[in-house]
């Protein structure tokens, strides 16, 4: 009752699955993943993975141990998964940090960046306190971050439904070529 002020997310239907956006993108990321790193990773981070269909995925296809990394703790059955923020710093933990539409975890998620390979599709406006980007003027900000880091990154556009399907994937400052 304390709370009637606050904005409430629903966890997800008790009949099954619930999310917005295309569901094909799961599939979809899991593919590009397992295409471009292969068996190079092993142990990968779903930031704010929600419900873990992301980590489902990259689990059945592709053996990968996967942790879904989100505060809201409403992962399926099966799922691996911690209930709390994701921060930086535990980048170095993970082989692959992935934020796929990763909201408020966005600004973490690309500062991993300068540790560890991400790949990063941005969603929201989290990146800026200071004024609200679109999709293209927000991936040239995270662009321009990426850089001032020395971090490598090609940019991606996924083929499933957009407008947020434009993406980063990155390569640490530090990592052997």
């Amino acid at each position: 009752m304390g709370d009637r002020g606050r904005t409430r997310q629903h966890p997800p239907k008790a009949n099954g699955p619930r999310f917005h956006g295309d569901p094909d993108r799961f599939p979809i990321m899991a593919e590009f993943i397992g295409e471009r790193f292969g068996a190079s990773v092993e142990y990968v981070a779903d930031v704010a993975g929600g419900q873990g269909m992301l980590a489902r995925e990259l689990r059945k296809r592709f053996n990968y141990r996967v942790e879904v990394v989100d505060p809201r703790g409403w992962t399926l059955k099966g799922v691996e998964s911690r209930a709390v923020p994701y921060v930086a710093e535990d980048a170095s933990y993970y082989d692959l940090v992935v934020g796929l539409h990763p909201d408020q975890a966005l600004r973490e998620v690309v500062h991993s960046a300068t540790a560890r390979a991400t790949v990063i599709v941005p969603c929201c406006n989290f990146w800026r306190d200071d004024r609200k980007l679109g999709r293209d003027a927000l991936a040239e900000s995270i662009a321009q971050w990426l850089d001032q880091h020395d971090v490598r990154y090609e940019r991606v556009t996924f083929p499933f439904r957009g407008p947020q399907n434009l993406g980063f994937v990155t390569t640490p400052p530090n990592a052997v070529s």
